[in-house]
């Protein structure tokens, strides 16, 4: 993960087309793909239903470990939205199920000066978010995508999708979500990664001398 950090902050600038081809929907620099691009650093996570967990802990009134199990009794929900990746792609009417973030709030009531998250994933990940960010009607802990259960190189068994940032907020393979008082930087955040993500705004790094090169995701596998 330090190798592709380096390479893509050393990246030379190319701009790629503007919003206005695809109206207000397609970010700035952004292309439109039917596909859906694999990006991930490391082995897939292998796991067995019966013993995954997902860990919910730091500023909340008492931690808890869910199971998938326990996820799936939780209210179900389908939303449709938009995907944008830092890598320059976007995908239009993506179709995921899953629990709102914001309804699995209920079942942990986090401490009311929790004003920030941490999402830890496998393998060795995480990445940071306010909790406002997370409240949306389609901010989702997603366990399905496009009517099918996730396969595992987009995130099975439980993947987050928070449409409206950078797609390497919506973390794959999550284990655990940390409630904290202070805002703290997850793994690309520093590695020079914009620590908003907003893509209409473009923002992608957090220093105006890195730039992500329009072809990168056209090298990845895909879907």
């Amino acid at each position: 993960m330090e190798d592709k950090a380096k390479r893509l902050k050393a990246a030379s600038r190319r701009i790629g087309p503007s919003a206005h081809e695809e109206g207000d929907r397609l970010p700035p620099g952004q292309s439109l793909t039917d596909r859906f691009p694999i990006l991930h650093i490391g082995e897939v996570p292998r796991y067995e239903l019966d013993t995954w967990t997902l860990r919910v802990f730091g500023e909340v009134e008492e931690e808890q470990t869910f199971t998938y199990a326990d996820l799936l009794q939780l209210p179900r929900v389908q939303s449709v939205s938009d995907i944008h990746c830092v890598t320059r792609w976007s995908k239009f009417d993506t179709v995921w199920e899953g629990v709102r973030f914001r309804d699995l709030l209920a079942a942990v009531s986090p401490k009311k000066d929790a004003g920030y998250v941490m999402i830890h994933a496998d393998p060795d990940y995480e990445t940071n978010l306010p909790l406002t960010e997370l409240m949306g009607d389609d901010v989702l802990l997603a366990y399905h995508y496009d009517g099918k259960p996730l396969t595992p190189k987009h995130g099975w068994p439980i993947r987050l999708v928070v449409p409206q940032l950078y797609f390497w907020k919506s973390a794959k393979w999550i284990r655990g979500i940390e409630f904290m008082k202070e805002d703290r930087q997850g793994f690309w955040e520093n590695h020079g990664f914009h620590n908003e993500a907003d893509p209409f705004k473009e923002e992608r790094f957090s220093e105006e001398e890195y730039e992500m090169p329009e072809d990168e995701w056209k090298y990845c596998d895909y879907d």
